[in-house]
């Protein structure tokens, strides 16, 4: 059981007031911490919630104004949106503060036994489906992180050793752990994302590389053996490297073998799990998400019924490849989760031919060009929206694709998708690219989606 850390008395400036932001604020309030916050919004633009918390306002540094330069801090707890290199964050650590995340105080905290996940795509659904097998196998089990469930919401009611905390990951959130070690770390794949902000494939791999940087050979890390960029990671790492593969057979870890899947452990147990058929969830990734929950809940002691039960009765996540209604024999599919190139690529190939994809969003330095060649044929019409809607095209147009409309927002995406569809068709939203520049968040954007179908259906 790990020591709860103290922070009767401590000087926290929370940067960032959102959601992961203001859990660690609460818990740092209810155990006596001095508290200020940072957030780039103005005063009135605040949740309320934030301004209850800071209510004499001194405190309370909003709308681009920052601490004092002579102010000193214990530690600054940034939020995973949160750039680690403003001057006024550098300055607090020239003055001696911490830098650590939400994730980083959530484990100081006390978390139990942690199964943490991240790769560029398929965190979400991994994460949720190692919950599942937990649960199934009858252990307390939290899901949080980068999944929208602040870790700092239940840690310290979580300490107990037989307790399970299952974390999805984001290479934000690990720039700002230092203590933090899970038994199992889970490495899904690695292709580019979020360059705006690592700037360098480098930088981006190296970020997240720290999932296992504090394991030890008594923890696990499992890994994409199909993947090269992220398998050559593992050479780094302490800990036991378990791989799964649903190309080759392994001696150790997760594959598939006659069309089941299976894992061989340590020893070199063989437990064939379930038939590859029997997965709920659609596609090549989703058999690889499988592959990888299943190594990671088996070595983290979880008994193989249990993972066969949550396996085959695992229907998948929202915004992820999301059925979302059949209207006129035209299918519906809500992808908002495709935030990059390769995301969405597993979804155009998980689709049947006679595609209207809805594409287009936040721009971050990715490059389209794979994603286009991905269509091979499958796609029908590109409805493109967002700031990214102009570079889309002109690597479509690059590739000899052309039947792209331009759409002023997702009501008039999902009607253009719904007017040039036909009976067998599929309307898929899979944007290729983050949601910031119109919406909050993907959950946001992939909601409109929805409602957006339910006006389809409420007038055809």
């Amino acid at each position: 059981m790990k020591t709860m850390w103290d922070l009767k008395g401590k000087k926290l400036l929370i940067v960032g007031l959102g959601k992961s932001g203001l859990a660690a604020a609460r818990r740092a309030d209810s155990l006596g911490a001095m508290l200020w916050g940072y957030d780039a919004k103005a005063r009135e633009d605040l949740d309320a919630a934030a301004a209850a918390l800071f209510a004499d306002g001194a405190r309370l540094c909003a709308g681009g104004v920052t601490p004092a330069p002579d102010a000193r801090f214990d530690a600054l707890i940034l939020s995973p949106g949160v750039p680690p290199d403003l001057p006024f964050i550098l300055a607090a650590r020239e003055r001696g503060a911490e830098l650590i995340g939400e994730i980083e105080m959530a484990y100081r905290l006390g978390l139990g036994r942690c199964i943490a996940v991240t790769g560029t795509n398929g965190k979400t659904t991994t994460t949720t489906l190692i919950g599942e097998i937990c649960k199934a196998a009858g252990r307390k089990t939290e899901v949080v992180g980068n999944i929208g469930f602040p870790a700092t919401a239940c840690a310290h009611t979580s300490v107990d050793d037989n307790a399970i905390t299952v974390m999805e990951m984001s290479s934000f959130q690990l720039e700002t752990i230092r203590d933090f070690r899970p038994a199992v770390s889970v490495l899904l794949n690695l292709t580019p994302d979020h360059l705006d902000r690592h700037k360098t494939m480098e930088n981006y791999a190296d970020a997240k590389a720290r999932i296992f940087m504090n394991q030890t050979e008594s923890d696990c890390f499992v890994v994409n053996r199909d993947d090269a960029a992220a398998f050559a990671l593992a050479e780094r790492c302490a800990a036991k490297v378990v791989p799964f593969s649903r190309r080759r057979k392994l001696d150790l870890g997760a594959c598939v073998e006659d069309g089941h899947i299976c894992v061989r452990d340590a020893s070199g147990e063989l437990f064939v799990l379930c038939g590859t058929d029997e997965l709920r969830i659609p596609g090549a990734h989703n058999l690889e998400n499988a592959l990888a929950a299943a190594a990671a809940t088996l070595f983290a002691g979880i008994p193989a019924a249990a993972v066969i039960r949550a396996l085959r009765d695992f229907a998948g996540v929202e915004h992820r490849l999301e059925l979302v209604d059949v209207i006129g024999g035209v299918r519906f599919v809500n992808d908002s989760k495709g935030t990059n190139p390769d995301s969405s690529i597993k979804a155009v190939e998980s689709a049947a031919p006679g595609i209207l994809l809805i594409a287009g969003g936040y721009d971050k330095h990715a490059d389209f060009d794979a994603f286009i060649a991905s269509f091979g044929g499958k796609v029908k019409r590109l409805l493109l929206m967002g700031a990214t809607a102009g570079k889309l095209a002109a690597a479509a147009r690059a590739r000899g694709f052309h039947d792209i409309v331009f759409c002023a927002d997702m009501a008039v995406c999902v009607e253009e998708g719904f007017r040039a569809a036909r009976p067998g068709d599929t309307v898929l939203l899979s944007p290729a690219c983050a949601s910031w520049d119109m919406y909050t968040c993907f959950e946001e954007r992939g909601e409109h989606f929805k409602r957006c179908v339910r006006g389809i259906r409420g007038h055809a």
